[in-house]
């Protein structure tokens, strides 16, 4: 007999930092059901079919491959997202960049742009939060830029738009409030590529060039095209960059440049203030 409780207590994840938390959220989508059916029916019974999806479902964690990826779905903000194989599995550290958005600019309407926009998880965020804000996300890749539409669209956010650019090659002549972006910041030779679901994420979202900065040195230097006087530019980037990512914003004439803290006490965003 295959009961909900017997394969919750052994589902035989040894290398998952959370197996127990992975083989819930496996086995509740294998039967359709949220993770509160699995403690209130720990005797139900499972048809063959249910057992054989979550068996399939726990093979394909086992490889390593994020259960992000296997469920479609993710998490961020108060938002349930779609996510897939083309895009980065969007994380809290990044709830960062939302809250420090919505600290600094009003609740009036403005224009707010999100590069490398991925899911769309920021500028959905910014664009649930602020009704009044006009959110543009972009992405390089078509599928990303398709899948972040997909999600605005089922999360009935109208005040959100996606659209495909290398960073800022298709926005001639657009200026913003407020530029956001996540982009790629992690060195070439950095051993985590090759540890945990990283493997399993698109290096391009990932890799900037030796030092990680590649992609963040090009946005700092076109971002002010793209800002209006008094505009904020706001930048994720790895633990150690913050230094880094402060010299370059004041080195291309922002003011007010500062760095602010995650969870895990790691200067985790960076921001500057384009002159007025």
């Amino acid at each position: 007999m295959v009961t909900i409780e017997s394969l919750l207590s052994n589902a035989d994840l040894p290398d998952s930092p959370t197996p127990g938390l992975d083989a819930e959220l496996l086995l509740a989508q294998a039967l359709g059901k949220s993770r509160g059916y699995l403690h209130t029916w720990p005797e139900r019974e499972l048809e063959a079919s249910q057992h054989e999806r979550y068996q399939a479902a726990l093979a394909r964690r086992r490889t390593g491959e994020p259960v992000a990826y296997i469920l479609g779905r993710q998490g961020f903000w108060s938002l349930d997202l779609d996510v897939a194989s083309h895009t980065l599995i969007p994380r809290p550290d990044t709830e960062l960049l939302v809250e420090t958005a919505l600290a600094l600019l009003p609740v009036t309407p403005l224009q707010v742009l999100d590069l490398g926009t991925g899911t769309g998880a920021i500028a959905l965020a910014l664009a649930c939060e602020r009704p009044a804000w006009q959110v543009t996300g972009v992405d390089r890749v078509p599928e990303a830029v398709a899948l972040a539409q997909g999600n605005g669209t089922r999360l009935q956010l109208a005040n959100a738009r996606f659209a495909e650019s290398c960073w800022f090659s298709a926005l001639a002549g657009q200026r913003f409030q407020l530029i956001v972006s996540n982009p790629p910041y992690i060195a070439a030779a950095d051993p985590h590529l090759s540890q945990g679901d990283v493997r399993f994420e698109p290096s391009s979202a990932l890799v900037a060039g030796v030092d990680g900065l590649d992609d963040i040195r090009v946005i700092i230097e076109q971002a002010p095209a793209h800002l209006l006087a008094g505009g904020w530019l706001l930048l994720e980037h790895g633990f150690d960059q913050a230094e880094a990512v402060r010299e370059l914003l004041a080195q291309r004439g922002f003011a007010a440049v500062d760095s602010r803290r995650d969870l895990g006490g790691h200067q985790r965003i960076s921001l500057g203030q384009w002159p007025l």
